[in-house]
């Protein structure tokens, strides 16, 4: 298990939005991961425009894209992660999946897939079926990549709610709906961060020598 530096600030992945810019889900997005930040979490977003520019994951190719790359690395390195997505005739949108597809690449990390991450859950729709419908669907994806879906997952029905710029929102409840979310996911990965520290300084190697002694004692 990988042991994390309880002086560093966790860091949330964000992952999300359409090929629209300034999309709702995107928006969405942005306000969950205001609320990690405010928990203590660095957060860093992946949105529209760039998981329109990541290619079909092609497992049988060995040849990545830079962005293809970039997104694996930061998921790699990630404590917890926000995925939003629209949902699009009762499913996840194919922009969101694909990505999703892509962290096939994390499967012999030594945390594979979203192993010990805390994963927050956001679904934007015009309508409340399918914001339930997906949603659902969308946790199911978090458990299939070995991630823990957040207690709290957004469901927002755009025919209600409006966001009109990135840092407004039509209903106070939805912004604190959303923050939660963010919330959730930080403070998983500062519990989860502290639970598996190290008892004492040292580097991983020493840390691992330390339970081989233990173990053959």
């Amino acid at each position: 298990m990988t042991s994390f530096d309880q002086n560093r600030r966790p860091l949330v992945i964000g992952i999300g939005g359409t090929t629209r810019a300034a999309s709702s889900t995107e928006r969405a997005l942005g306000f969950a991961l205001r609320g990690a930040e405010a928990a203590g979490a660095r957060t860093r977003l992946f949105g529209g425009t760039f998981l329109h520019s990541l290619p079909h994951y092609a497992p049988e190719d060995p040849q990545r894209t830079d962005a293809q790359l970039e997104l694996i690395e930061a998921v790699r390195q990630a404590d917890a992660l926000i995925i939003a997505t629209p949902g699009y005739h009762g499913g996840v949108s194919g922009l969101v999946k694909n990505a999703l597809d892509t962290l096939e690449e994390l499967r012999a990390d030594e945390r594979p897939y979203l192993d010990g991450r805390a994963v927050g859950c956001i679904v934007t729709a015009y309508g409340w079926q399918a914001a339930g419908s997906v949603l659902t669907s969308l946790r199911s994806i978090v458990h299939a990549l070995r991630g823990w879906p957040t207690p709290f997952g957004a469901g927002i029905n755009t025919l209600e709610t409006r966001f009109e710029t990135v840092d407004s929102c039509s209903d106070p409840k939805v912004v604190d709906q959303l923050a939660t979310v963010g919330q959730q996911a930080a403070q998983f990965a500062l519990a989860f961060s502290a639970q598996h520290a190290p008892a004492h300084p040292g580097t991983a190697a020493e840390t691992r020598k330390a339970k081989v002694l233990t173990l053959a004692s």
